[in-house]
């Protein structure tokens, strides 16, 4: 009688807790027996990892006295980790288990066959297909198809073939793994063929193939593929939409976002990230407030919108809701980093202490983006004690960390440390990259250091790294800051894409310290070419005019200004703007 009512409370769900209480019943009245049921039931029905409940499972697994009773028990829990994406402590357990002298059951060699080609660990995955062929396994169609899948993973294309031609039937999982192997080893052709030949495509397989056209940026060969799908998932939708965003497609995006039965939560944040893009604010913000239900995910991806798109009063606006009391969402590490990258574009350095506070307050884990975003908020601000502790932090320090501390020396006008740091990152064989350049540049230039600025601006080309306007701009403003008005002159008639505002305005700034017309005329007809506003040029090339005794000239060009109703324009720095 006990025994069924222990066996009914046991087929229901289990939430820990009940999961002990109902133990307690089993040890008491020597139904130890029904313990595998007990971790099984516990295991399915926790939805979300739980380092509690492995904990508690793996001190009865301890307390095992038969092997051949814990087989299915230890292989639930190596099941449940893998699940989870605790990929190493599967593999971990797996071998725990193995040295204590139990035979794996199937499920738990297919789980960890899984495990270890996330891992990519080729040592174990062999070890693990050694065991199965002595445990007699390799004859089970989910153990043959998880070996297809690992050495796909592995990029071991011949083997996994090898795998799947042994074995007997072949399911529909058994192909998509050989699919997968194909794609993941860049055969795609090999792969279409592969795909071909699927008795039965599953919705898998389809999406498999499209994803595969669409990264590649083969739209037409993608879109064929999805109007083919007999059943199409939110999934397939959203490779299609992605595939179109990342070709920079947004009207067709859109058009089968639009026309996308139901949408998930990733297609509302792929339309907005590629409006982010291509600086669609308006479209993005469109989309947002048509989504009724918004999770933490879409508030990052219209957060970053603004943050990117130079609206940082509407990031941290946007940022105040989500911490207002009656708000679910919660902000994370990722969302902070674009808050503080607002942040910095308006200056207000107070936001980082702030930001550092409230991660120490809720648990937050810093991670090395939003630690890189913090350097950059203070380099800007000054605080350069700040940034560069939290610099000394970054566990794995890349050209975007490199170039935040660079980019803060160049604005703040220190050379030797700016060049320090290139030395560092180039000895570790970090590659720099266009801002790394733009940051360097800068220290050269606000510290008059002309020859170490042409030998930077020459060496860009080693590193892969082509000059751009804004570096010509900057090369510009060092030769022009030093007096060499006409070798500026001749840099600028050998650019080798056109000229922009901010170029022939570092010449006119220039042209304003060495009071000299000649240029400052030259520079400024460009300018007021360029420019819809160009009053700001005209005004500079008024006051080189009086600084230098033509007052007629300088009355004429505030007269053109008024006929006009022209206004200078306050504040405007060309070249100092392009750099910040």
């Amino acid at each position: 009688m006990m025994d069924s009512r222990l066996r009914f409370f046991l087929h229901k769900s289990l939430v820990l807790e009940q999961a002990k209480q109902v133990h307690a019943q089993l040890l008491l009245n020597r139904h130890n027996h029904l313990e595998p049921i007990l971790i099984h039931q516990t295991l399915h029905f926790t939805k979300d990892f739980s380092r509690n409940v492995v904990s508690y499972v793996k001190r009865i697994l301890k307390g095992f006295q038969s092997p051949k009773v814990s087989t299915f028990s230890w292989g639930c829990l190596v099941r449940f980790l893998s699940q989870h994406r605790k990929f190493k402590e599967a593999v971990g357990l797996y071998v725990e288990m193995n040295n204590s002298g139990i035979v794996p059951s199937s499920h738990a060699v297919t789980s960890v066959l899984r495990a270890c080609g996330k891992v990519e660990s080729v040592i174990d995955g062999n070890s693990v297909h050694a065991q199965a062929i002595k445990s007699g396994l390799c004859g089970c169609l989910y153990v043959q198809t998880g070996l297809v899948g690992l050495y796909s993973r592995l990029g071991c294309i011949e083997m996994a073939k090898k795998a799947f031609d042994e074995i007997g039937e072949k399911n529909t999982v058994s192909w998509n793994s050989l699919l997968h192997g194909y794609l993941e080893s860049g055969n795609l052709e090999e792969a279409r063929r592969v795909f071909d030949k699927i008795p039965e495509k599953d919705v898998v397989s389809w999406n498999l193939i499209i994803s595969s056209y669409a990264k590649r940026g083969d739209m037409s060969n993608a879109r064929s593929l999805f109007l083919a799908m007999p059943f199409k998932s939110a999934a397939s939708w959203n490779i299609v939409i992605g595939g179109y965003v990342n070709c920079g497609e947004m009207k067709l995006a859109r058009t089968y976002f639009d026309a996308m039965p139901q949408k998930s939560s990733v297609s509302w944040i792929t339309m907005i990230s590629g409006y982010t893009k291509t600086g669609d604010v308006h479209s993005a913000e469109e989309l947002f407030r048509q989504m009724l239900k918004k999770d933490k995910l879409v508030y990052d991806a219209m957060v970053a919108c603004y943050a990117q798109n130079g609206k940082p009063k509407d990031a941290l606006k946007l940022f105040s809701q989500m911490l207002e009391s009656n708000s679910d969402v919660q902000p994370d590490e990722i969302t902070l980093s674009s808050v503080v990258s607002a942040s910095s574009q308006l200056g207000d350095t107070s936001f980082g202490t702030w930001v550092e506070s409230y991660i120490t307050e809720h648990g937050i884990q810093m991670d090395d983006l939003l630690r890189t975003s913090l350097i950059d908020l203070y380099m800007k601000g000054g605080g350069f004690d700040k940034a560069f502790k939290l610099f000394n932090d970054v566990n794995k320090k890349d050209t975007v960390s490199y170039s935040a501390m660079i980019m803060g020396c160049g604005i703040n006008g220190m050379a030797t440390e700016a060049n320090r740091l290139f030395q560092e990152m180039v000895e570790k064989k970090i590659l720099p990259n266009e801002v790394t350049f733009t940051g360097l540049l800068s220290a050269y230039s606000h510290s008059g250091l002309v020859q170490d600025g042409y030998k930077c601006f020459n060496s860009m080309k080693e590193y892969n790294v082509e000059p751009s306007a804004d570096h010509y701009g900057i090369m510009v403003d060092m030769l022009g800051r030093a007096g060499r008005l006409e070798e500026a002159y001749e840099l600028i008639k050998s650019m080798p894409m056109q000229p922009n505002a901010g170029v022939w305005g570092a010449l006119l700034l220039a042209c304003g310290l060495h009071n000299n017309v000649e240029f400052g005329e030259i520079a400024c007809s460009h300018c007021v070419e360029l420019e819809a506003d160009p009053s700001g040029y005209l005004a500079h090339l008024a006051n080189i005019y009086t600084s230098v005794g033509r007052w007629d000239d300088a009355r004429n060009v505030r007269a053109k200004m008024a006929e006009k109703k022209l206004h200078k324009t306050f504040g405007c720095s060309w070249v100092e703007g392009s750099n910040h």
